[in-house]
């Protein structure tokens, strides 16, 4: 029999003080498939780890992997999981900062592009980042994550 095993991500949603409210630092999801996508192709910088890390140092590590920038160090407030269309579990926690962007380098991953060529290419994990305000990020997040939105709005009302 064969054990089918959930997959698990862990994330860190960082968000800051802005005119109006606050805003939350996004990646745009990279590769050929997300390139002209808007709606739905933004992220929680976040990544998959095996059930013998901790789901907060996971989440740390894939800042760093993800983003190529140092996670900030401020109170982790626990956003709770969510449940992905393709069924992976999402867990992530918000933490105040305001990274220096100029320093975002992304990880890369490996995919046979064009579909059925045998050709493998490289591209970013995240092409780009951007401070969005609670509603835009709405508008563009994975559906599923919108829950860490509302819930970070919660807390900091």
């Amino acid at each position: 029999m064969t054990v089918r095993r959930t997959k698990r991500s862990a994330g860190l949603l960082v968000f800051r003080p802005a005119p109006g409210g606050i805003e939350v630092l996004l990646g745009h999801m990279g590769g050929p498939l997300w390139a002209k996508k808007e709606a739905g192709a933004w992220t929680v910088p976040k990544g998959e780890y095996e059930d013998d890390e901790p789901a907060w140092e996971a989440a740390r590590r894939e800042f760093r992997e993800e983003l190529g920038l140092t996670p900030p160090d401020g109170e982790a407030v626990p956003l709770g999981e969510v449940v992905q269309k393709n069924g992976k579990v999402v867990t992530a926690w918000a933490v105040a900062g305001d990274p220096d962007l100029a320093g975002f380098t992304p990880g890369t991953f490996t995919m046979e592009w064009p579909p059925r060529s045998g050709r493998r290419q490289e591209f970013p994990e995240l092409d780009r980042v951007a401070w969005l305000g609670l509603e835009r990020a709405r508008e563009v997040i994975i559906t599923a994550q919108a829950e860490f939105l509302d819930r970070l709005a919660e807390h900091s009302a």
